[in-house]
């Protein structure tokens, strides 16, 4: 869970409320009922009450405040590293008042730290990478493409050229679309070297 925990919060604490269940969701259907599954649909739905806040949804922020409190009730603080008394606070003042939440949502922390981009390593990083995707203008094939060619750089000796960019395209938030382009263009390039070698053993190179 660690990955797609820090992944998520470092996509909220961005100001990406909306975003940030989409690191979580994946993980959180493939669980049994118990408390981790409790734990992130509580915080899932925390994001939604932000989101609904930020567009002035205050009967959706106020719903899914009550519902979201229920969810995180008796689970020990912290949770996983997060300091869930101090989103179950945040949720009860919504519910009562869900102009509270617009007013002051707070940052998620996790281990006391209030994760950000840069402090994600690889694994989270290229779960970020994938949200960025499929929330932005980028392709999320491309993207899925360059964590894969990642991941097969960092488990052996070929460098880290498709890992540098992938850290570059989630921190570098000003210059993500040229990162994206650059990545874009040594996909392109791997896939056809890929192709051309093909074309060799299936006889139509």
């Amino acid at each position: 869970m660690r990955d797609h925990l820090r992944a998520g919060i470092a996509v909220y604490n961005e100001g990406r409320y909306h975003a940030a269940h989409d690191a979580w969701e994946e993980y959180w259907l493939d669980l049994d009922a118990g408390d981790d599954e409790r734990f992130l649909h509580g915080l899932i739905q925390f994001t939604a009450v932000v989101h609904h806040a930020s567009e002035e949804n205050w009967s959706g922020a106020q719903g899914l405040a009550e519902s979201a409190t229920e969810y995180l009730d008796g689970l020990s603080d912290p949770y996983h590293g997060v300091a869930v008394d101090e989103v179950r606070a945040f949720l009860v003042a919504t519910a009562a008042d869900p102009h509270h939440a617009a007013t002051d949502p707070p940052t998620l922390t996790h281990e006391g730290e209030a994760v950000e981009y840069d402090a994600l390593d690889f694994d989270a990083t290229a779960i970020v990478a994938g949200v960025l995707a499929e929330t932005g203008r980028y392709d999320e094939a491309v993207v899925a493409d360059a964590v894969a060619r990642a991941r097969s750089e960092l488990d052996g000796d070929g460098g880290s050229q498709f890992a540098g960019m992938l850290f570059s395209f989630v921190r570098e938030r000003d210059q993500r679309p040229v990162v994206y382009q650059r990545l874009l263009d040594h996909v392109e390039l791997e896939q056809q070297k890929d192709d051309d070698v093909r074309g060799l053993f299936d006889g139509s190179g």
